[in-house]
């Protein structure tokens, strides 16, 4: 394993994601553009070959610094970024409540 965590973000009119690659494979945790300064997190997804690396966590800290960069919201519907915002309560300034 190399250990560096490369994360790109695409990004279209409704929605986008963050994808991960690390060793030549790729996780990825999706969002839906709920309004110009609002988005919510739907989905994370990691294969099982990168799994236990950070590479969930490194998503989520990469969504939660782009939303404080943005100034937008984030609505945490996937489970895995609805428990980091439980467990991260500094980063309560960026998450919203449907």
């Amino acid at each position: 394993m190399s250990g560096t965590i490369e994360i790109r973000k695409e990004d279209s009119s409704d929605g986008g994601r963050y994808a991960a690659v690390l060793d030549g494979n790729e996780a990825e945790m999706t969002y839906t553009k709920l309004g110009p300064s609002l988005i919510s997190i739907d989905h994370t997804f990691v294969p099982d070959t990168m799994r236990g690396k950070g590479v969930a966590q490194a998503l989520a800290k990469n969504a939660v610094l782009d939303a404080r960069r943005s100034g937008w919201k984030i609505i945490p519907r996937c489970s895995f970024m609805h428990a980091q915002a439980m467990r991260h309560p500094d980063w309560s300034d960026v998450f919203g409540k449907e």
